[in-house]
């Protein structure tokens, strides 16, 4: 029988876990003061938007007309109300894309820019088109 006569080598790999401690980070306790003021800020804001709801009823009239004019004009409202966010979110997004000098992101703002013009004067628009019908 041979034998090996090499001496024997160290194990040179190292592992994760030998040569570095594990390190934990504690997440900061979401109880501070700035989250707190965010926090009761954006309840305001959710509790003045809700109870600040208009009320379309009419007292003592059942005329069907009036009704669906009440209708027509609160989803009128509705869409002004979107068209006016698109066309805000357009502006912010025209100008972050003059900052970034990025012309696919500009080009896309101005688009919905024009989108949110004709979203927000939808109404005009189709009083234009139908003659005030």
């Amino acid at each position: 029988m041979k034998t090996n006569n090499r001496p024997l080598q160290k194990n040179t790999s190292t592992r994760a876990t030998d040569t570095h401690a594990i390190v934990t980070h504690k997440l900061q306790p979401l109880h501070t003061k700035t989250y707190r003021i965010y926090a009761v800020a954006v309840l305001a804001v959710t509790i003045l938007l809700i109870s600040c709801a208009p009320a379309l009823a009419t007292v003592g009239v059942g005329d069907a007309e009036s009704v669906i004019g009440n209708l027509t004009s609160f989803i009128f409202t509705l869409i002004k109300a979107i068209g006016f966010l698109m066309l805000g979110f357009g502006v912010v997004q025209f100008g972050l894309a003059l900052k970034s000098h990025d012309p696919s992101q500009r080009a896309n703002s101005l688009l919905t820019i024009a989108g949110g013009i004709v979203v927000f004067l939808a109404e005009p628009i189709l009083n234009m088109i139908t003659g005030g019908v």
